[in-house]
């Protein structure tokens, strides 16, 4: 195991040490634990750095799907109001977004475009059987 000295400010050593004894662990556990619990986070993530807009939040289904950074608002939403035929800047102006973010999500799609026309035609299934 390798040792490393670190700065912590004082409210959040005093913070850390709170949570270190509500889970009955040293603050040096508490501290491993954290880091370990991020970086395996980090790992996992699913965040593409080309589109730094774009995240992905999980559904009440369990189901992954990509977002619009700040919202709930799915990329494959917009991808189906452009192939209905709406102008990106009425999407934006309808969801009260930046314009490039409806942008960034359209070349995400395009990026993504076999993912995401299995979603929604996964979502439309759904809707066709509930009728």
């Amino acid at each position: 195991m390798a040792r490393y000295a670190l700065n912590l400010p004082i409210e959040l050593k005093k913070e850390a040490e709170e949570f270190a004894a509500q889970q009955g662990i040293s603050l040096n556990q508490f501290i491993m634990w954290s880091v370990s619990e991020k970086v395996s986070s980090l790992r996992q993530s699913l965040d593409d750095p080309n589109f730094p807009n774009i995240t992905y939040r999980k559904g009440a289904s369990g189901w992954v799907t990509p977002v619009i950074r700040g919202t709930g608002i799915r990329v494959q939403t917009i991808a189906k109001h452009l192939s209905s035929g709406m102008k990106a800047e009425q999407i934006a102006a309808d969801y009260d977004l930046a314009f490039h973010k409806i942008k960034e999500a359209q070349a995400f799609y395009h990026a993504n475009k076999k993912e995401i026309d299995h979603a929604i035609q996964s979502e439309e299934d759904i809707e066709e059987n509930l009728d």
